[in-house]
């Protein structure tokens, strides 16, 4: 579906933000598999991202996706970031002394 891969090259200028998917169908699915974190519904366009830095770019994201679906029959839609996991690296900064 062509929205979803527009809103996947929206979230990738998001610092901070990158779809969630899982780890092992990356190695044997050989589509993209980041479109496994998008669905798209007459009313709703649900992303499922993993935090990579903090804080969270939700706005940001959400307005990326938003701008997405302008002119589109989503225009309307509520837009939903469901954050799975927080990556490791994320934390990081609070192990600095």
């Amino acid at each position: 579906m062509v929205i979803v891969t527009e809103l996947l090259k929206a979230l990738e200028k998001v610092d901070g933000l990158r779809p969630s998917v899982p780890e092992p169908a990356r190695s044997w699915i050989s589509w993209d598999v980041d479109a496994l974190a998008v669905d798209v519904e007459d009313g709703l366009v649900c992303v499922r991202v993993v935090a990579t830095r903090l804080p969270l770019a939700l706005a940001e994201a959400g307005a990326a996706l938003k701008s997405v679906l302008l002119g589109t029959q989503w225009e309307k839609a509520v837009v939903r970031i469901v954050v799975t996991d927080v990556d490791k690296r994320a934390l990081d900064h609070l192990n600095e002394s």
